[in-house]
C-alpha cells in the first residue's frame, strides 16, 4: 500500500523498487511518518507555484502532484507547526524549480542569464522584502519563502541560514562552470561540492525551525548531533546519486558520485553502482550508532531546568526527523516523476520543466 493512502500521487498498488535500488533495512527499520497537514500542504504548494508563476499552469496541472515535492517534506519535518511546514514545503518546491532552471540555462547555453540570477538570489537572500515583486518569478518566489522562513526563529538563525545558502548558490555556480567546461570533479572534490549543492546544512538548519527552537552553538556543533545530521544528509545525497545516475548520464551531467568514480577511479558502471550502494548502506549503519549518541546528548541536556527540558525536547525532535529523512528520501525517489527517466519522450529533457529561455529578460 502507498505510504500516504489519501495521496493523489500514489498508485493503489505496492511500489516496486528495482533490486539495484532496494534497501530492505529502510523498508523494515525506518517506518514512514507523515505530517497530518500533508493533504492541505500539497494543495497549497500547488497553488503557490501557480500564484508565483514558478511553473506554467499546464505543467502544474499535469506534473506538480506527481513530482511529490510536498510528500518529501511532509515525511521529514514531522511535528512542525502547519505554517512552518508550509513555508518549508514551498521553499523546497522553489529549490527544485531553481535546480531545473540552472540545468536548462546550462543546456541552452545561457551563462548571462545564470549570472544575473546568481547575483539576484544573493541579494534577495540578504534583503528578501526588497525582492518580493521582482520581475523574475524565481527571485520573487525565493524572496517570499525567505520572508516566511526568517519569521520563524531569531535573527541569529536567519544569519546562519543565509550564510549557508550563500555557499549553496556559489556551489551551483561551480557546477555551472564544471558542466560548461566538461569537468568531472574527482571523488573527493565531488563529495565536498555535493555537501553544498545538496544543501546539507540548509535542511539541517530547517530541523530547528520545525522544532520551533534555535539550538545553541555548543549543542548544534556537538560531535554527536553533527554526525547524526551529516549522515542523514549524506545518505540522501548518495541515494539520490544512485537513483539519478541514468537521468544524469542521459543529460551529459558531470556531477554524480558514480560519474566521478567511473571517470577518475576507472570503475565500470556496474562497479560504480555497487560502490555508491556500499556507501549508502554504510551511512545507514553508522547513523543507527550516531542516532543513539545524539539521543544520549538530548537526555544529558535535561538538567532539571525548564530551559534544559525544552532544549532536550528540541534535540529529540530534530534527531527523530533526521531518522525520518531516510524513509522520506527513499520513497520519494520511487514515487516521484522526477526520476522516471525511462518514461520521458526525451531522456535528457524532463517533461515537467519550462524549456523556454526563462531569465533572459
Amino acid at each position: 500500500m502507498p505510504a500516504f493512502p489519501h495521496s493523489t500521487t500514489s498508485s493503489p498498488t505496492a511500489i516496486a523498487v528495482p533490486p539495484s535500488l532496494s534497501l530492505p533495512v529502510i523498508e523494515a527499520a525506518f517506518p514512514r511518518q507523515v505530517h497530518p497537514y500533508w493533504p492541505r500542504l500539497q494543495e497549497k504548494t500547488r497553488t503557490w507555484l501557480l500564484e508565483k508563476r514558478l511553473m506554467p499552469a499546464d505543467k502544474v496541472e499535469e506534473y506538480a502532484d506527481g513530482l511529490c515535492y510536498t510528500d518529501l517534506m511532509a515525511g521529514y519535518y514531522v511535528g512542525a507547526a502547519d505554517e512552518v511546514l508550509q513555508a518549508i514545503a514551498d521553499y523546497s518546491a522553489w529549490f527544485f524549480v531553481w535546480d531545473d532552471r540552472h540545468d536548462r540555462d546550462i543546456v541552452h547555453g545561457r551563462p548571462a542569464a545564470w549570472r544575473r540570477l546568481r547575483f539576484r538570489l544573493h541579494a534577495a537572500l540578504d534583503s528578501p522584502r526588497d525582492h518580493l515583486h521582482h520581475e523574475d518569478p524565481l527571485v520573487a518566489g525565493f524572496a517570499d519563502s525567505m520572508v516566511r522562513l526568517y519569521s520563524v526563529l531569531p535573527r541569529t538563525w536567519n544569519a546562519r541560514f543565509a550564510r549557508h545558502f550563500h555557499e549553496v548558490i556559489e556551489a551551483y555556480d561551480r557546477e555551472f562552470r564544471n558542466r560548461v567546461e566538461g569537468i568531472v570533479p574527482t571523488v573527493e572534490e565531488y563529495l565536498s561540492l555535493r555537501r553544498r549543492t545538496f544543501a546539507h546544512w540548509i535542511w539541517t538548519d530547517l530541523l530547528e525551525a520545525g522544532a520551533g527552537c534555535e539550538l545553541p552553538d555548543p549543542v548544534r556543533n556537538h560531535p554527536a548531533y553533527r554526525r547524526a545530521a551529516l549522515l542523514s544528509q549524506e545518505f540522501a545525497a548518495w541515494y539520490n546519486d544512485l537513483c539519478s545516475l541514468p537521468k544524469e548520464i542521459a543529460g551529459d551531467e558531470v556531477h554524480n558520485l558514480g560519474i566521478s568514480l567511473i571517470t577518475h577511479e576507472g570503475l565500470t558502471l556496474e562497479e560504480a553502482v555497487a560502490e555508491i550502494r556500499r556507501r549508502v548502506e554504510e551511512c545507514i549503519a553508522e547513523f543507527l550508532v550516531a542516532e543513539k549518541d545524539a539521543l544520549r546528548l538530548s537526555d544529558e541536556l535535561a538538567d532539571g531546568t525548564v530551559h534544559g527540558k525544552e532544549l532536550s525536547a528540541a534535540v529529540q525532535a530534530c534527531v527523530r526527523n533526521m531518522r525520518n529523512w531516510f524513509s522520506a528520501v527513499y520513497w520519494f525517489h520511487h514515487e516521484s516523476g522526477r526520476y522516471r527517466v525511462d518514461s520521458w519522450d526525451d531522456r535528457s529533457t524532463p517533461p515537467y520543466v519550462d524549456n523556454e529561455a526563462a531569465g533572459e529578460k
